[in-house]
Order: C-alpha cells, then structure tokens, then sequence
C-alpha cells in the first residue's frame, strides 16, 4: 500500500468520525460516539498488514478497520443513527457490527473479551487449514482484564496465529495508565505469557504497517501470538459526552504536534497537490454518504422482535 493510500484511508477515518460528531451535537445518533481523534495511524497501518483471508475483531475505536475491511461511510453513519439500512437494521448502535463474509467480527463492550474469541477463531482456522490470522485490539485498561490473561495464556500455549493490537492511549476513561499498572510497556504483560512483544510509535503510520506485517508474518508462519503496542493518545475523552477535563491540558498540546496525519503530510510535502486531491475527495464521498443516510428510513416497528432467538 502506498504512502497516499494510506494518507487516504486515515483522512477518510478522520472525516467520518468528524461526520458522526456533526450528527451527534445534532441529537441524530442514538448512544454514544467514541472516536479514534490522533490514533488514526493503528486501524489504517494495522489493518493494510492482513491478507483477505484473515479475520479481524475490531473495537469501538477502530472505525478506519471497518472502511477497511469494505464498509462504507453510510454504514457507519446509519448503524450510529440506528437506521434500518444500517449493518444491523437498526440494533445496537455504534461499532457493533460484523460481516463474516468481510472478516469483521463484531466487537462487544466487555473489553478484553475478544482476544479469547479471536484464539478461537485462530484455533479454528489452523484446524481447518486456512491460512488465516485473527487480529483483535485492546486498549491499555483492557489488559487489566481476566478475560485478556486468559485468552493471552491460551494462545500462547497453543501458538495460535493471533495478532493483538494494544493501544495504549494513556487513560482508561478518566484513569492514566500509571495508576492502573506498575509497569511502562503494556508489551511486558504479554512477554510475562511467552508471546513475542514490541513496542512502536502509534502514531506514524509508515512504522505502525511495518511492524504489524512482522506481527502478521509472525503468527501465519507458525511461531505463535504476536503482541504489538502502540504508544498513542487518545485526544478526546471516552466518548464525545466526556469533555476529559481530568486531563492535563499540557498532555493534549504534547500530542497534538505528534498528530497522524500532520506527520504523514510533512513527509509527502512535495506532493501537496496530490494531498490536496484526496482531501477534496474525502470531503465529497462523506458528504454523499452522510447525505444518502440522513435520508434513509428508520427500521419499521413491526421489525423490533426480527433476529430475536430467545
């Protein structure tokens, strides 16, 4: 993937995200949203490393890992709106979708919960002879979870072809990171279970591709789970309702001059033109699609008991 696709995708990341704050100061989302403000860098680089045949289980900040994977911008915005053309048909909101056919499994709310789900999934695949990977992610709050341990131990005594993404965005809703763990690298946690572990810059794209491509050839040549931390911030608070006061406003401004896209623009500065182009083309493809779901339909009431088993 090329330096402007990759400009491209975390642009599109960033507009559809910027879309679905515009809806929700409009009182047109249903719920929360949760963005990806300044960490761009790891869906886009993270995802560009998987192969068709992989599977992957992103998370609410991971919308860039959903365009990706082949859904559009109007899906997003209607799953968000809770509009019957949405992924699903109006149920559950936000990131909450998945598509088998895509590689996307649906993320749930309990954090950590996915990594047991992809080693099973990575299990699965390895006893049928696919070739695939399982990637998931988990921020740096989730690994103080059981459900992260568990599923760590297990893939690792198994080498199951598992990639886990671990973003370490500083705070777990209003807690830092230096109050949840006595250690600097969330890496360490997972070389404490035997899994092979690094730590990049999660906020350059070029560095975040290429270590999850050795991430990825890792786990598919049969060496076992691979635990890549990217170092990031999370630039806004837990979701848009969280104004992050309990931030230091000092912490923001250091960020902000690490920002993905400002840093991928000074390196390709000599093709401004071309940089441009995309921007002016990412404005008119959101506009179109957050036009196209304003105007569909919300699901009929006669559908509220569809897809309900129990």
């Amino acid at each position: 993937m090329t330096e402007l696709e990759l400009y491209r995708w975390m642009a599109l990341n960033r507009a559809v995200e910027e879309r679905l704050v515009s809806f929700y100061r409009q009182n047109k989302v249903v719920g929360g949203v949760y963005r990806s403000l300044g960490q761009e860098a790891i869906s886009v680089g993270t995802a560009a490393a998987l192969e068709p045949q992989d599977v992957v289980a992103p998370l609410i900040r991971n919308a860039g890992v959903f365009l990706m994977r082949g859904y559009r911008p109007r899906d997003l915005f209607m799953q968000y709106m809770a509009k019957a053309g949405s992924p699903t048909g109006g149920r559950d909101c936000n990131t909450h979708f998945g598509d088998v056919s895509k590689g996307v499994i649906a993320p749930i709310s309990m954090l950590g919960a996915m990594i047991p789900v992809c080693a099973g999934i990575a299990w699965a695949g390895r006893e049928q002879g696919k070739n695939l990977v399982a990637m998931t992610y988990i921020g740096d709050g989730g690994t103080s979870t059981g459900d992260f341990h568990e599923g760590m131990n297990l893939a690792a005594v198994w080498k199951l072809p598992l990639v886990v993404i671990g973003e370490h965005n500083q705070y777990a809703y209003s807690t830092p990171t230096r109050e949840q763990m006595a250690i600097t690298d969330l890496a360490e946690r997972a070389r404490a279970y035997g899994i092979q572990a690094e730590t990049v810059d999660g906020n350059d794209v070029l560095v975040v591709l290429e270590a999850a491509r050795r991430a990825v050839q890792h786990a598919r040549s049969g060496q076992g789970p691979y635990f890549l931390e990217c170092k990031t911030m999370r630039m806004r608070g837990h979701a848009e309702h969280d104004d992050a006061r309990y931030v230091p406003p000092a912490l923001f401004e250091e960020w902000r001059g690490k920002d993905p896209l400002d840093r991928l623009r000074q390196r390709l500065v000599e093709r401004q033109a071309q940089l441009e182009r995309i921007d002016q083309e990412v404005d008119r493809e959101v506009e179109a699609e957050a036009r196209l779901a304003e105007e569909s339909p919300m699901p009929d009431p006669s559908f509220a008991f569809g897809r309900v088993f129990a």
